[in-house]
């Protein structure tokens, strides 16, 4: 095997859109989106012994006060189904290449969101590599997608009666009214929705240059829309989604309580919905969920500060899909500085 950089987009693309265990996180655009906030950024690819592309995965240098750090984020992104053994081989010359990268930029540990199944044996892979859990996520590591590939009324026919039943009088309600932008400025709405529900469900908001950036670097291609669900004409509830190869993530939100009894985010979400079909995606990625949720019992029960949120993502029908959890590899005591402080946030989160 033989690593290389990969420095043309079609090939990057094209070699992905074979693939079928993929995010956003992984597209050309996401490391353009990358270069654009400041990271140092790599795309590379690996070349099995015959010279074909069989994996690829951005990297990007993270840097903080604490530590800093390489991340790859959804990847490494496999071609087909192959073996444990090309799977470990594929790391461990990732880890090879890595390391060097690492003592290069100076970077303390290495750290990978893996976007494989969370199995037994995909998981002893990293262990064996000897790298650790890592303290947090930075990504979902646990997704609930759904099946749009069926007809609407097959969709709306899976999904939990309540939540077909709200959708319906939503669509009925003359004062709800969902609106679809790809304007820059319309992200001023977004921006005053998402630090509300921040501010409320005590969560660290992303920056507006942040969201800005992202919508920027995706819009240029018309892989990203905004979605803003009003309620007699004030938006109640607002949403950014990326549409990339064949699936809709549904990546960044924000409500105001006091809409909440109206059901603006589920005609929202079902307008989403129909759009990412009508762009011809066949999976709708509702991006994150709390772990220890299957229903409403569950929901009640849990701690979890996404458990309301999850809650209302599942009721649209679907499956969860859980990856390997987010792995470090350590490259020098400094990065002790780091999990310290990263353990203190999560517990302070309450995640």
């Amino acid at each position: 095997m033989e690593i290389k950089e990969i420095l043309q987009k079609n090939i990057w693309e094209d070699f992905l859109l074979q693939c079928k265990e993929k995010t956003f996180l992984d597209s050309w655009n996401w490391d353009e989106f990358n270069e654009k906030m400041g990271r140092k950024s790599w795309r590379f690819g690996i070349f099995n012994d015959s010279g074909n592309l069989i994996s690829v995965f951005l990297v990007s240098k993270i840097g903080a006060k604490r530590s800093t750090f390489l991340f790859i984020s959804h990847g490494p992104v496999i071609l087909g189904n192959i073996s444990l053994n090309e799977k470990k081989d594929i790391l461990k010359i990732i880890l090879q290449n890595l390391k060097e990268l690492a003592l290069k930029e100076k970077a303390s540990f290495i750290r990978i969101s893996p976007i494989w199944e969370r199995t037994k044996e995909n998981s002893e892979i990293f262990k064996e590599l000897g790298f650790r859990l890592s303290p947090i996520h930075m990504h979902p590591e646990v997704t609930w997608e759904l099946d749009i590939s069926i007809s609407e009324d097959e969709i709306l026919k899976n999904m939990r009666k309540t939540t077909r039943y709200l959708i319906r009088q939503a669509e009925k309600n003359k004062d709800i009214e969902i609106v679809k932008s790809e304007r820059l400025d319309d992200l001023k709405y977004f921006d005053y929705v998402y630090k509300e529900t921040g501010r409320r469900q005590k969560f660290v908001v992303y920056k507006e240059e942040y969201i800005k950036n992202e919508f920027l670097t995706f819009l240029k291609d018309k892989e990203i829309c905004l979605f803003l669900g009003k309620y007699k004409g004030i938006v109640a509830v607002s949403a950014i989604f990326v549409f990339w190869q064949n699936g809709c993530f549904y990546h960044h939100s924000g409500s105001l309580p006091e809409y909440n009894k109206f059901p603006v985010s589920y005609l929202l979400q079902w307008e989403a919905i129909k759009e990412a079909k009508r762009r011809g995606c066949n999976v709708y990625n509702f991006w994150g969920i709390a772990t220890d949720i299957k229903d409403n019992q569950d929901a009640n029960k849990s701690k979890h500060p996404w458990a309301g949120l999850s809650l209302f993502k599942m009721g649209f029908g679907g499956e969860k899909k859980e990856y390997v959890k987010t792995q470090d590899y350590i490259i020098s005591w400094k990065y002790w500085i780091n999990y310290l402080i990263e353990v203190a946030r999560k517990f302070k989160r309450g995640l």
